[in-house]
């Protein structure tokens, strides 16, 4: 197996496969080669698994389209992409997506996310104002971005009781079932009160929501979905 060796202050050794399929090698500095070879001979199998669930992940994402009748999941429930409006106006509602008909698939892909964005905003600026109520905290404001590996954040701005809040939603969570929105919801609004993740704030979290585990458990299977569609434009 051919690999980079790297030489570190470190006191272990770990295996690094990069995105290109590049293999890694991290060692502490005074590590003999044997000692190097023993490792790296019982973690081939593991890289060699590993190499080729990347490399199908990748394959996904490169053949992922969007386009005119597609399924897009939206709270947890899959519903079409149709290209039926008589217009430049584009809506959802329970019978899908609606945009112009004949939009090339850049354009479209580009709208369908505009309109994922329209229709978050809406959906989680009213489930933050539920739960603010229920947990006695309310943000000062509710936004919707583009991040790719965090579902949410809170963002605090001052100090002590000057202090107010921001909470950042990627649009991508209003793909997840209602259930699993709502326990993200109550994880940023758990941090206006407990800036970490110790003891006290997921007994916040689980004050309100006490099957909060099992909610986060679904929120990575939808993760590993989404790790395999490409919706960057």
């Amino acid at each position: 197996m051919q690999y980079t060796l790297v030489r570190q202050r470190r006191k272990t050794m770990g295996i690094y496969i990069r995105p290109d399929g590049r293999v890694e090698v991290r060692v502490p500095l005074q590590l003999s080669q044997a000692q190097i070879d023993q490792f790296v001979a019982a973690k081939e199998e593991w890289v060699r698994e590993k190499s080729a669930a990347m490399q199908e992940k990748a394959a996904q994402k490169q053949a992922f389209t969007v386009d005119y009748g597609a399924l897009l999941l939206w709270r947890g429930a899959e519903i079409p992409l149709r290209g039926d409006s008589d217009s430049s106006r584009m809506w959802r509602d329970e019978d899908g997506f609606h945009l112009p008909p004949s939009l090339d698939a850049e354009t479209l892909k580009h709208n369908v996310i505009a309109l994922y964005k329209l229709c978050a905003k809406n959906y989680l600026t009213g489930r933050v104002a539920h739960f603010a109520s229920i947990m006695g905290t309310m943000p000062n404001a509710v936004k919707v971005n583009e991040a790719k590996t965090r579902w949410g954040s809170c963002c605090r701005h001052g100090q002590n009781a000057s202090a107010h809040y921001n909470l950042n939603f990627s649009w991508r969570l209003c793909m997840a079932a209602d259930d699993v929105i709502d326990a993200v919801v109550v994880h940023e609004l758990a941090h206006m009160q407990q800036m970490n993740h110790s003891a006290q704030f997921y007994a916040l979290v689980k004050a309100v929501l006490p099957d909060y585990d099992a909610r986060s458990a679904q929120l990575k299977q939808l993760g590993k979905r989404l790790g395999c569609e490409d919706w960057t434009v």
